[in-house]
């Protein structure tokens, strides 16, 4: 059955390329990702796949699954672009790896058991839907979730940071600025705890970190602002330390508001992101499989400083998020302008595919060998019970 999906895979080259260039030609900004949604719930239907569309109520999201029973293995697909960056995340190609392993391995699995799912997950800039599919219970009944993310690197999944994301709001009267000596305005408290934030990151632990930016500042620099809005994503090794974090800001802004006697506010604005914790065992399935393709420079497991909606879902299923490199040019950079260009080149589309075959032969592993489904799920639940 191996050399079926590799002949098949083969066979849709042309195919999935078409699809890396759609989404590449057709940047949408998260939850309006239409056009690219729509393209890819046409190539699943057109595979027989049994598509859900508008899945739990997102309109560019979907849920589509070939085969029945379990094991269930689970494809992820991002399709949203940075707004007006186009896709230099690499997006477009999680999306055709993700779809070339699900379609390749539906040809197969009629001769085995199980079922294909692929899950359409807008919106991963800001809040991701995965993270509310997460707590809608979307992902409790699959066995594992495979995706893997264009890079400048091939390295093996590894960890990724929790997020929080803060909204902190202060509050007064509005006024000309040369009537208001001796008041503080929300301004004023708006900066004050930037630069107190400023000062307190260089003691962080735990990896701590700290970004932040003013989305509501005033108009004019005579006038004082009635309010000020501030927004930050706390992020740190794990979640718990995250949280501690939050709450020493909380106290921050409280402290602030009553030193300047201005009201204040601090809230969480979106879904916040668990820290991703691969499976180490899938991972190395994977790997061995990433091998067999002919890409044998693996880098050991890149732990990003950044956070990813997949951490929330790795906390309920065992997951792997390995990085491909897609590049041939050295000085390309990861999420710039040229990376987004080097993603429909034909040195990306071997790596697509190569990565599509890798995806899928793990899965065919699993599926054929239970004792390895058995193994990845032993160190899941000691994971977590060591946690």
């Amino acid at each position: 059955m191996k050399q079926e999906i590799v002949t098949f895979l083969h066979s849709i080259d042309k195919d999935i390329f078409n699809l890396s260039k759609y989404i590449y030609d057709n940047p949408e900004s998260s939850f309006h990702e239409y056009k690219c949604c729509s393209y890819l719930i046409n190539i699943f239907k057109k595979y027989n796949f049994n598509v859900i569309e508008n899945y739990i109520n997102i309109p560019t999201a979907f849920y589509a699954q070939y085969g029945n029973g379990h094991p269930k293995i689970c494809f992820i697909c991002e399709y949203d672009a940075v707004e007006n960056g186009n896709h230099i995340t690499g997006h477009n190609l999680i999306s055709s790896i993700s779809t070339g392993a699900a379609l390749s391995l539906s040809r197969v699995i009629d001769k085995s058991h199980g079922s294909v799912i692929v899950i359409g997950c807008p919106g991963e800039f800001i809040g991701s839907s995965k993270v509310t599919m997460a707590k809608q219970g979307v992902f409790n009944d699959i066995d594992i979730v495979l995706m893997a993310h264009p890079d400048v690197i091939t390295a093996e999944s590894g960890t990724s940071m929790a997020l929080l994301p803060l909204k902190i709001v202060y509050k007064g009267e509005m006024g000309l600025r040369y009537r208001s000596l001796g008041s503080y305005s929300p301004l004023d408290a708006c900066l004050f705890t930037f630069n107190t934030i400023n000062m307190l990151s260089k003691g962080l632990k735990h990896d701590n970190g700290i970004d932040g930016v003013i989305v509501k500042g005033g108009t004019s620099p005579s006038l004082l602002p009635s309010e000020c809005e501030s927004r930050f994503y706390l992020r740190g090794s794990k979640m718990c330390y995250v949280i501690e974090l939050e709450k020493k800001l909380r106290e921050l802004v409280k402290t602030v508001g009553n030193l300047m006697e201005i009201h204040s506010e601090a809230s969480i604005y979106e879904l916040p992101y668990e820290e991703l914790i691969t499976n180490t065992t899938l991972s190395r399935i994977f790997s061995h499989n990433l091998k067999e393709t002919g890409i044998i420079e693996i880098e050991s497991a890149k732990d990003t400083l950044s956070s990813l909606s997949l951490g929330t879902v790795s906390h309920l299923v065992p997951c792997i998020h390995p990085y491909i490199s897609i590049v041939e040019d050295d000085s390309i950079k990861y999420s710039s302008g040229e990376f987004a260009m080097a993603t429909i080149s034909r040195f990306a589309q071997d790596r697509v595919m190569k990565t599509a075959q890798a995806l899928a032969l793990t899965a065919l592993d699993i599926i054929e060998k239970e004792h390895l489904l058995q193994e990845i799920k032993l160190e899941f639940h000691k994971q977590f019970n060591n946690n």
